[in-house]
């Protein structure tokens, strides 16, 4: 985590300075963005978190699987919630890539300036990372399925990917206000 922690914080310093050094153009491509569209998919990853959570919490309880009906939240284990926490940042995932097909079209691209350049590297890693995310999640959930007893070992393994998760939801909290409200 701590090496995370570190990459991002390098990210964060390249978006700074490319942001002091060029000026207006600043206001000029931030003025492109859409904000309410990368708001509302905010609110989608910030959401998975609360979804990995309970995930967690189930997981703890050691129980893997629902034991009530599908539509009853209370019942669900591990695997329900965390089913739910990869579907949600898939959308989020997907919102990015529309996003970035707006932006090209509106001429900001990875090579056409300096804030194309922070921008897409900035939200690329991180977005990369939300992948990695979900691929230990698909890992995760196949493992309580394979598991002939789900027991503290998978439970650990379920906290510790929340840990990734919950981390790379924070930095998007971070990349989100600078990149979409300071501006």
């Amino acid at each position: 985590m701590s090496s995370e922690l570190m990459f991002f914080a390098g990210l964060f310093a390249m978006y700074f300075t490319l942001r002091s050094t060029t000026g207006g153009m600043w206001a000029e491509e931030t003025a492109k963005l859409n904000f309410p569209f990368a708001l509302v998919n905010t609110l989608i990853l910030v959401s998975s978190s609360f979804s990995c959570q309970m995930g967690v919490f189930t997981a703890e309880n050691l129980r893997p699987r629902r034991t009530g009906r599908l539509f009853q939240f209370s019942k669900w284990g591990m695997t329900e919630w965390f089913l739910l926490t990869f579907v949600l940042g898939a959308v989020f995932v997907a919102g990015q890539t529309t996003e970035y097909a707006m932006l090209t079209s509106e001429y900001v691209t990875l090579n056409s300036n300096p804030y194309g350049s922070a921008f897409y590297i900035t939200t690329g890693f991180h977005g990369l990372h939300v992948i990695g995310g979900l691929i230990a999640f698909l890992l995760i959930i196949g493992r309580a399925y394979a598991a002939k007893k789900f027991g503290h070992f998978e439970a650990t393994s379920a906290i510790v990917t929340s840990y990734y998760w919950h981390f790379v939801d924070v930095v998007w909290i971070g990349l989100f206000l600078v990149i979409y409200v300071l501006k």
